[in-house]
């Protein structure tokens, strides 16, 4: 006994792709209405044929209104296909005309539910052929009859399981392509916040060797002027500041265990930005570009270094993708209002050659995760006029001149 409620609470367990079809797209409605016709068509020749043959009267009546109900139904199997299968049953007993539109709800258990409830629908119809058969006035004997029915049951039912499998693979599929991608992700997202702390971990240590070579100049030269001593305290109070910021864009940054064979030096500001454009120039881009910084050394450092990795990336992807393209670059910022920097150029389509540089398609992923590390903001995507627009805010603390 337990084995048989082990069985059907198995063949009535639901499925993540047994959810109900809410809304029908364009192809389902040319299938249902398609098979809706044939089943119909196929319904009112099979009623005339067995009117040819002997069947009038009421049961001529009752095998139109059974073939009608079936056709019918079929417009919510996809909703409902066990209460569907199940409810033909009874016109398929009544009329022989309603066979093909059997067929078709047979299919849909078949094909979206277990194969437990396809055997069981069809098991009921097979069961049911020879009160259908009494019904028919005249046809086939009982036993072609019986082994027709039979055969084109089980068909259906292969048939029915065979789609199943299908989209249940594909389904299985998607699923791992997606667990991919989102561990393509994760690892790109991982891997930016390696190099990050690798570059943070250089220019730290660019700043405390500042820091100690001051200090030891104090603690060597008791003796200095007093204006001397005030300006180093100063270098070091500027020093001991700008680290304490550059520490805390690292924080929660994961590093590996395996470093570069030294240390780098110190990763070039917003002040590099001038020779960067010139570079892309030199390289055959057309930019125009609205700088309205009068000193773009006077951003902070790790500000200007995120900053100028954006410009970077967003002037490598035109370069890829829109090789011929003009882009617009505009960088605005200051103390208190943060640093704004938006780079627009036209989509592959408008430009006028093809992309000929390959990509990874993790550069935009390497910015965004570098300006969520620094406070800050980046979004990118097509704009109204259709063109390509990338725009960036870092932050800019008021007190950080």
């Amino acid at each position: 006994m337990s084995a048989v409620r082990a069985v059907l609470g198995q063949a009535f367990r639901r499925e993540d792709d047994e959810a109900p079809v809410v809304a029908r797209s364009r192809r389902d409605w040319i299938v249902d209405s398609v098979l809706f016709l044939l089943a119909a068509v196929l319904a009112l020749a099979t009623a005339m044929s067995g009117a040819r043959h002997g069947l009038h009267g009421p049961l001529l009546v009752i095998d139109a209104i059974g073939a009608a109900m079936a056709c019918l139904a079929l417009w919510w199997r996809r909703r409902w296909p066990l209460g569907v299968g199940l409810a033909v049953v009874p016109a398929l007993m009544i009329s022989p005309a309603a066979g093909l539109a059997g067929a078709v709800t047979l299919y849909s258990v078949a094909a979206y539910r277990h194969w437990q409830l396809a055997c069981l629908v069809a098991g009921v119809q097979v069961a049911l052929l020879p009160v259908a058969h009494a019904i028919q006035p005249k046809g086939a004997s009982l036993a072609v009859f019986y082994l027709t029915g039979t055969f084109g049951s089980a068909v259906v039912v292969a048939w029915g399981m065979f789609r199943r499998s299908r989209r249940q693979a594909q389904r299985e599929s998607d699923r791992r392509a997606e667990a991919e991608e989102q561990l393509r992700t994760e690892q790109v997202r991982y891997a930016e916040r390696t190099r990050i702390a690798r570059e943070m971990h250089d220019v730290l240590a660019h700043r405390i060797s500042l820091l100690s070579l001051h200090a030891g100049a104090l603690e060597f030269r008791p003796d200095a002027p007093p204006e001397e001593v005030a300006r180093a305290a100063g270098v070091i109070r500027a020093s001991a500041h700008q680290a304490l910021e550059d520490l805390r864009a690292v924080i929660g940054v994961l590093r590996d265990g395996t470093d570069g064979p030294g240390p780098e030096p110190p990763q070039p500001t917003l002040a590099a930005l001038p020779g960067l454009l010139e570079e892309s120039r030199a390289a055959g881009m057309h930019i125009r570009a609205e700088v309205g910084l009068p000193d773009l050394a006077a951003a902070p450092d790790a500000i200007g270094r995120h900053a100028l990795r954006v410009v970077q990336e967003a002037l490598t992807n035109a370069r890829k993708h829109a090789t011929a393209a003009p882009v617009e670059l505009r960088l605005d910022g200051a103390p208190g209002h943060g640093l704004t920097i938006e780079v627009r150029n036209p989509v592959p389509a408008l430009a006028t050659a093809e992309p000929k540089i390959p990509g990874t398609g993790a550069g935009l992923l390497g910015l965004a995760e570098r300006a969520t590390l620094s406070g800050g903001r980046l979004e990118h995507g097509l704009d109204e006029h259709g063109q390509f627009r990338l725009h960036a805010w870092l932050p800019w603390p008021q007190e950080a001149q």
